[in-house]
This record gives structure tokens, sequence and C-alpha cells, in this order.
């Protein structure tokens, strides 16, 4: 059975984006959270999730994350927008509404 995969968009306090896809998002996310690898999202302090795509194939994620990357900014910025209009950070708004139920 073939491992699905998600594309996902982070962006920092500064509004620094970045898109990055894995197989596996739940430990992907706590790595971006916590800091603990080295690298772009680590030192630009890029952890809050603005957006994110399922797909059963993760050669479909590849290939979306591939899309996303080659966009200007402001058209990455829209995408986000529709969705997320404050940029606010996705699993924050999950722990308060499961606080609230």
């Amino acid at each position: 059975m073939e491992k699905g995969g998600f594309v996902y968009m982070l962006g920092s306090q500064s509004g620094v984006l970045y898109i990055g896809v894995t197989n596996d998002f739940e430990r992907r996310l706590s790595e971006h959270k916590s800091g603990s690898v080295e690298g772009f999202t680590k030192k630009y302090r890029v952890n809050r999730l603005l957006r994110y795509e399922r797909y059963d194939r993760i050669e479909d994620a590849i290939s979306r994350e591939k899309q996303l990357k080659s966009w200007r900014r402001d058209k990455k910025a829209r995408l986000i927008e529709r969705e997320n209009p404050d940029y606010a950070d996705i699993p924050q708004q999950w722990y308060e509404s499961a606080a609230t139920v």
C-alpha cells in the first residue's frame, strides 16, 4: 500500500514563508515547532502552520510542493489568505476549539 503525503506552508512572525512536503505530518510539524532540526526554519523561526494539503500519493504531494515553490510570493499569500486570512497558527486554532468543547 502506498503512503500518502502532505504539503504544508509555514510562516514566521516576521513574514518569512516556507513550503515543505512530508509523509509524517505530525512528526515534521513537531520538529518545526520545537526547532529540533537545524536548517532554514530553525534559523528564521518559521514555525507557524498556515496551510496544508493532504494527498493519497507522496508523488502528488511532491509535485504540488514544486508547483507552489515556483509561485511568486503574492500568489502564495492569496492562497493562504483564502482559508486563513489572519495568518493564524492552525494548531493553535485546533487547541482553542478543543478547549471550548
